[in-house]
């Protein structure tokens, strides 16, 4: 089951965050269970079609705390494991709004053939 994971905020992290959460990452990808991380642009782009008329709207769009800033792509057996892994990842973080959702669809992942 593929779980995609985000936080939200504008904190600032701190040397001994970066250490621990460069640890946390390599350990899940050493477990095959991160498929992919990343950080987002605070603004972005917002694509709208209503009726037949596609508009494109530059961002941002949300408070600085709102806005979903990173994102994880995790391979999990369960969402009580993709839960935990977002536990241990808040336990390094801190303070901050995050969530976990379940991805549907193929998988696209090219190690598979």
């Amino acid at each position: 089951m593929r779980f995609l994971m985000t936080t939200q905020g504008d904190a600032e992290p701190d040397e001994k965050m970066l250490a621990e959460m460069g640890a946390f990452i390599e350990e899940m990808a050493r477990a095959g269970v991160l498929l992919a991380t990343g950080g987002l642009e605070p603004g972005g782009v917002r694509i709208t079609s209503s009726g037949g008329e596609i508009t494109v709207t530059d961002g941002p769009f949300t408070e600085a705390k709102e806005a979903i800033v990173s994102f994880a792509l995790i391979e999990a057996r369960s969402r009580e494991e993709a839960v935990e892994l977002a536990r241990r990842f808040w336990k390094i973080v801190g303070d901050g709004v995050g969530h976990v959702q379940q991805v549907f669809g193929p998988d696209l992942d090219p190690r598979q053939g």
